[in-house]
């Protein structure tokens, strides 16, 4: 069979195509670069309009991948302390300083600051100039505004508040004459080494008290050879407390001993005695010494007239009538007949002048204005003259305006935060603070005559009312303790076949009348002798309570 395949067959070689391949890549290389080129050229001339990168893209030093070199309008890397949003590169604009950067910063800090400029002018051409320090200052054509962030000063609101205590002011406006009377009482007898006794009546807040203060503390920086004692008869568990009181302060004897005969003996020996300084005794709230007899009071006022005595005695209370009604066996007697001096309610001008006196003293731009110093001596002096009442109300006024300032953050140039206690006063109190605050204080007192009213106010409390309103009427005077108020109640609830609550609940029930306004306390260590009183008037009360027919009975036959 013939062979068709040749013994030996041709091989072909094919060439390799290597200068081709060379020659597209010098190509694609060349045309990278010229890519390259002129992605720098349009990016040197359009770097301005180029928005910054992302801080996430790392293009520092140690990261060139993306970019051939550092672009003017990239961010620097920051560290993981330091990643945030990117910082403004213009010098034109505004930034907020706050307190601590501009007094105190870390030495790290600054080093680690100045390291990381030196790499960015390093690697940024020549020309540009980036803003990273804040303490980099610019020059003074372009130098920026700064801001300070603070909250609003409240020392005018303080010192306002300071100077409308209740505390014993330097100067007591509208009460010259009473103090005139006063101190030529107190030169007559020290000075002349004479015995004598003073009564000062007057309604709470009228100034009995801070003007015989401020006269006894003026005279004892003028005379000498006097010694004064001041009680407060409120402060005793009972009348008879007042005579180991006095013993312990004159005689330095036990306050805790009762008064017996061999102390009282030797109360009236040191008082008569020939050798010895004047003796001032103060006793205010005379009219709680209250006893069977009044013995406590009529002893009291017998002492300036033994003879060859050194005792001054002046009595404080609210009861004009005290020395006439509880006391008529000193009439017979002229020598122990007190002299009596009457401090009247404070007018509407006089509690006005008495506040604008004590603002003067504080701050030179009026904290309250003019209106609503008128109004609250207005509203004040048509209820009680409490000039007490008018320093409370303006202080909380001043309380309400104070802390809506310092809630509101407000941003001022540094130049004008320099001298920030010669700054105006942010806010004044107007009348609407000063009737929002007596809204509050009298808009929760009873209001019986309208519908509805009767079911929120329980029948116990009207009878406790009822009984207050009774004992004030037979004794004559505005406070009463809780044990006598109590007692009364007892006898009502009696006569109305009504059970009574014990001591300790009626407290309680005088709390919740105080909470509505028509009661004030002045409490004690001893339950049963805390003070009671009423806040509003008796014929608003009586109108009040008088449509029922249990309250109405009650008034109508009165105390048992």
């Amino acid at each position: 069979m013939p062979q068709t395949r040749s013994q030996s067959q041709a091989t072909i070689s094919f060439p390799k195509k290597k200068p081709s391949r060379t020659v597209d890549k010098a190509k694609s290389s060349s045309d990278t670069k010229l890519e390259l080129t002129n992605a720098q050229a349009i990016l040197r001339s359009s770097c301005a309009k180029i928005l910054p990168l992302s801080p996430r893209k790392r293009l520092g030093d140690d990261n060139l991948c993306n970019t051939p070199r550092l672009s003017p309008c990239s961010p620097p890397k920051q560290g993981k302390k330091e990643n945030g949003p990117p910082r403004s590169q213009t010098s034109k604009g505004r930034r907020l300083v706050f307190d601590n950067q501009l007094t105190t910063k870390s030495p790290s800090k600054r080093e680690r600051t100045r390291v990381h400029q030196n790499k960015i002018h390093s690697s940024v051409p020549k020309g540009q100039d980036i803003t990273t320090d804040p303490e980099q200052r610019c020059p003074p054509e372009k130098e920026s505004a700064r801001l300070r962030l603070f909250k609003q000063e409240g020392t005018c609101y303080q010192q306002a508040k300071q100077v409308l205590t209740t505390a014993v002011p330097d100067q007591l406006p509208a009460r010259e004459k009473e103090m005139d009377v006063i101190r030529n009482f107190l030169r007559e007898h020290i000075c002349g080494k004479k015995a004598g006794s003073l009564y000062l009546s007057g309604a709470p807040g009228t100034g009995k008290t801070a003007c015989l203060s401020r006269i006894l503390q003026d005279l004892k920086k003028e005379l000498k050879g006097f010694k004064t004692i001041v009680l407060n008869c409120m402060s005793l568990r009972s009348a008879q407390a007042v005579f180991p009181a006095i013993a312990q302060e004159i005689c330095q004897e036990e306050a805790s001993r009762p008064a017996g005969k061999a102390m009282m003996r030797k109360l009236e020996n040191h008082m008569t005695a020939e050798k010895g300084p004047m003796i001032v005794l103060v006793l205010d709230e005379m009219d709680q010494l209250d006893s069977r007899g009044q013995d406590v009071l009529y002893t009291l006022f017998e002492w300036p007239w033994l003879s060859n005595s050194r005792l001054v005695l002046i009595g404080i209370a609210n009861t004009l009538d005290l020395t006439d009604r509880i006391l008529p066996r000193l009439q017979a007697r002229e020598k122990c007949k007190p002299q009596l001096l009457n401090f009247p309610p404070y007018t509407k001008n006089q509690i006005a002048t008495i506040l604008q006196d004590r603002l003067n003293q504080a701050f030179n731009d009026q904290v309250l204005d003019n209106a609503a110093i008128q109004f609250c001596a207005r509203k004040v002096s048509a209820v009680s003259g409490d000039v007490r009442k008018a320093l409370d109300i303006c202080r909380r006024a001043i309380e309400i305006v104070e802390s809506d300032v310092k809630s509101q953050t407000i941003l001022k140039p540094l130049s004008e935060c320099k001298s920030l206690s010669e700054s105006l006063v942010p806010k004044r109190v107007g009348v609407i603070h000063v009737s929002q605050v007596i809204s509050e204080v009298d808009g929760n007192r009873m209001t019986l005559s309208r519908e509805g009213a009767q079911d929120s106010f329980p029948l116990q409390q009207k009878i406790l009312v009822c009984s207050l309103l009774l004992l004030t009427r037979r004794l004559k005077i505005k406070e009463v303790t809780l044990g006598k108020l109590h007692e009364a109640y007892s006898n009502v609830c009696r006569k109305q076949q009504v059970a009574a609550v014990a001591q300790s609940e009626c407290l309680s029930l005088s709390g919740l009348l105080e909470a509505r306004g028509i009661f004030g306390l002045k409490k004690n260590k001893e339950t049963r002798f805390t003070k009671v009183s009423l806040k509003i008037e008796e014929k608003e009360i009586e109108h009040a309570l008088k449509d029922k027919a249990l309250v109405g009975n009650i008034l109508a036959t009165g105390l048992p």
